[in-house]
């Protein structure tokens, strides 16, 4: 499949989608975000697929809207939100507006030392959406993501690692090795496992409620206990090795 404003790859189980738009700061316009749906419409069909990673080229992961194109079209930050495999952000530069929203999409976030981060929508005189109103407060406490939204302020990488923004940073060149390293390990694990612990995890989010997370809980690890992979993992106990899952 053609992408105009992205670079897709596939390789070793993983899918890296790389936002292609250095000159505009990887800013969203229509093209952007079609490719963008298209592309996790792709990894969402194959099943060859265990992880993704999204990146940006150049000095940004995503400035947000761009201003002086059009900027409809299919919102992708509802498709990588219903993805139920992992998806990591390689945080390489500026993230601001809806750049933040598209990032706190994603499950797990690890920065590069040049990676800033803005809520930037209050210096426009707008408020905040595609979906930053509702992640920040979840990812950062609510003080601290009012205090983003209200004042648009420019934090650092260490800052975001600090209140939980971002899960590590690392330097810059070592970005996407970091990056694809963890993904490996996901890919390596058993997938069904960890696809049913994201279900299991957003879901209980959304519910809020002790109760049904219990049950929750048990109905998947039925789900779980089905799998060759759980088989694997009492063999490799037993024979004292590292396991070697199937994924099924």
């Amino acid at each position: 499949m053609a992408y105009q404003s992205i670079i897709f790859e596939k390789s070793e189980g993983i899918a890296v989608i790389t936002l292609n738009r250095p000159e505009k700061l990887n800013a969203l316009d229509h093209t952007l975000l079609q490719d963008i749906a298209r592309a996790v419409d792709e990894v969402a069909a194959d099943d060859e697929v265990k992880a993704v990673i999204m990146t940006g080229t150049g000095r940004a992961f995503c400035s947000g809207a761009d201003l002086t194109g059009t900027v409809r079209g299919t919102d992708p930050r509802q498709k990588l939100r219903n993805l139920v495999k992992p998806t990591i952000g390689a945080i390489n530069g500026v993230v601001a507006g809806g750049g933040l929203g598209m990032a706190c999409t994603l499950d797990i976030r690890i920065a590069s030392e040049q990676a800033r981060f803005s809520s930037i929508f209050v210096r426009r005189g707008l408020v905040p959406d595609c979906g930053v109103s509702y992640f920040l407060p979840r990812l950062v406490g609510t003080a601290k993501a009012l205090e983003m939204m209200w004042t648009g302020d420019l934090i650092d990488a260490r800052e975001a690692e600090r209140i939980g923004l971002v899960s590590r940073v690392v330097p810059h060149d070592d970005l996407i090795k970091v990056c694809r390293e963890f993904a490996m390990r996901l890919v390596k694990g058993p997938s069904v496992s960890i696809e049913l612990t994201k279900r299991m995890v957003y879901d209980g989010l959304e519910a809020n409620n002790y109760s049904s997370q219990l049950a929750y809980e048990s109905w998947a690890q039925s789900m779980a206990n089905q799998t060759d992979d759980v088989a694997e993992g009492r063999r490799s106990f037993v024979e004292k090795r590292e396991p070697v899952f199937k994924g099924m």
